[in-house]
């Protein structure tokens, strides 16, 4: 018989979950990274919720192409100054250099899968973030870390335009 690759099942209420800072705050939760289980291709996926009025500022990945899946809400996904409608169902591909941003114009969450090939999303967000557990009720708005440029450059970030 072949070795078996490695092998996760996260539940709900399971996941590594993080409080996120201004502009976007909401919280994301890490489902899978190589930390987590063992894998032959490093990648990163979880799950992100921008609270209402909120925005994943405008940013690109020089090393990595990251896959979006709208799950609730609705927003807007800004790719290359290019507006689209994001609702559920709505599936983004980004591949690398894309400069993008995710906004919440409405008065409910909006909240997303996110898969990242290769990982690293995931240790910048519990670099900027503080730890979630489910039922936590959401802290005051908080500010990014005062090295969150240094954060990106060692993470998974193309360097500011």
């Amino acid at each position: 018989m072949p070795d078996a690759g490695g092998f996760c099942i996260v539940q709900p209420g399971e996941s590594e979950s993080h409080w996120q800072p201004v502009p976007a705050n909401g919280h994301v939760s890490v489902l899978l990274a190589p930390h987590l289980v063992a894998m032959e291709h490093a990648l990163a996926m979880g799950t992100q919720t921008v609270a209402p009025h909120s925005r994943v500022r405008e940013h690109a990945h020089d090393r990595n192409e990251e896959v979006i899946h709208c799950l609730a809400g609705c927003g807007v996904a800004i790719v290359d100054g290019e507006r689209h409608e994001m609702r559920p169902g709505t599936t983004l591909f980004l591949g690398r250099n894309r400069w993008h941003s995710f906004v919440n114009e409405s008065d409910a969450d909006l909240s997303f899968l996110w898969l990242l090939l290769p990982n690293g999303l995931e240790d910048f967000f519990a670099a900027i973030g503080k730890p979630r557990h489910e039922g936590d009720a959401p802290p005051p708005n908080f500010p990014r870390p005062d090295d969150v440029l240094e954060i990106e450059r060692r993470t998974v970030f193309a360097p500011p335009r």
